[in-house]
């Protein structure tokens, strides 16, 4: 038996869960498809914004899980060292990715989408489901993106990021968060984030265009940061196991809607130019997304920030 739903929402990470926590507000039952069960990792240096909260209609002080708060960063570009006055938190995705999903209390089932049609009524999900209005949260190789906005120009190569990290549990000697930007030539850049409850998160982020240019491989990068951060005695033994992904910078070309179908954070490539920040956009994106239908408006991402830089030097009031 078909199950239909008005909204169908693939993807239960944060643009799909805003996403779904707007619609509920607004009387309406959207259905998330997400594959993984919740909690589940996902690699994430996880900054939050004040923003972040601003549009979640709540306050840092009502998180419930692990929040840490950075005054500043201490900052390493072209190898000039400064410290950045800065107003930023940082969660453990695999906490806040839940607390959304939970906030949203709409009905959550697990299934990877694998074949989707259009109809003349909406659309129909592995024979499995059908909506009038789908949306697709589902990362950087979505099926959403894939079924119906793959005959429009892909994303620009030069757009593409690819990640390397690890999060983990470590006796945490510097409680500072570090960024080191083009670092001995990588095409990108380096992190180190303290977090709550003993967790560390070490990461390098590069443009896969550059690294090709380059001749070199972001493992090779990874292994350089490895060195340093054990030269600088922060995180010197430990058996790294980091998980690698990929995500697309924001770009102007891809248009966020076709017919009834949307695309939102990840699956629309809206991370920030300069700091791949994907979280804040993402939320803001799903809200959008969900404000559209609503009020059977234009879905638009104009007015979400192109850059992080702005918000991110800005200081506590």
């Amino acid at each position: 038996m078909m199950i239909e739903r008005e909204v169908i929402i693939e993807g239960g990470g944060p643009a799909g869960a805003a996403c779904a926590w707007r619609l509920k507000q607004y009387q309406f039952s959207p259905l998330i498809l997400e594959k993984s069960n919740f909690p589940r990792a996902k690699p994430c240096a996880g900054w939050l914004t004040p923003k972040v909260f601003e549009l979640l209609e709540t306050d840092p002080t009502n998180y419930p899980f692990g929040l840490t708060h950075f005054n500043s960063f201490k900052i390493s570009l072209l190898g000039i060292k400064f410290r950045l006055s800065t107003h930023q938190y940082a969660i453990r995705r695999i906490e806040f990715d839940s607390w959304l999903i939970d906030r949203a209390d709409v009905e959550v089932r697990q299934h990877q989408v694998r074949k989707i049609e259009k109809t003349s009524s909406g659309y129909t999900i592995d024979g499995l489901f059908h909506t009038k209005f789908l949306i697709g949260a589902g990362g950087t190789r979505c099926p959403v993106r894939q079924n119906f906005f793959k005959r429009i120009p892909s994303h620009q190569s030069d757009r593409l990021i690819i990640a390397k990290e690890e999060e983990f549990r470590y006796p945490i000697k510097d409680k500072d968060c570090h960024l080191w930007f083009f670092e001995n030539g990588l095409p990108g850049y380096a992190w180190y984030v303290p977090k709550m409850d003993g967790y560390v998160n070490v990461g390098i982020g590069a443009s896969a265009s550059g690294l090709k240019k380059k001749e070199k491989t972001l493992n090779a990068y990874w292994n350089q940061l490895v060195e340093d951060l054990a030269t600088a005695k922060i995180v010197n033994d430990h058996p790294y196991q980091p998980l690698g992904y990929s995500y697309y910078l924001r770009e102007a070309s891809q248009p966020p809607q076709i017919d009834n179908a949307f695309l939102i954070g990840d699956a629309l490539g809206l991370a920030t130019r300069d700091m791949g920040e994907g979280i804040a956009p993402a939320i803001e994106s799903g809200l959008l997304a969900a404000d559209a239908i609503i009020h059977n408006k234009k879905y638009s991402t104009c007015s979400i920030p192109r850059f992080s830089f702005p918000s991110l030097i800005r200081l506590r009031s």
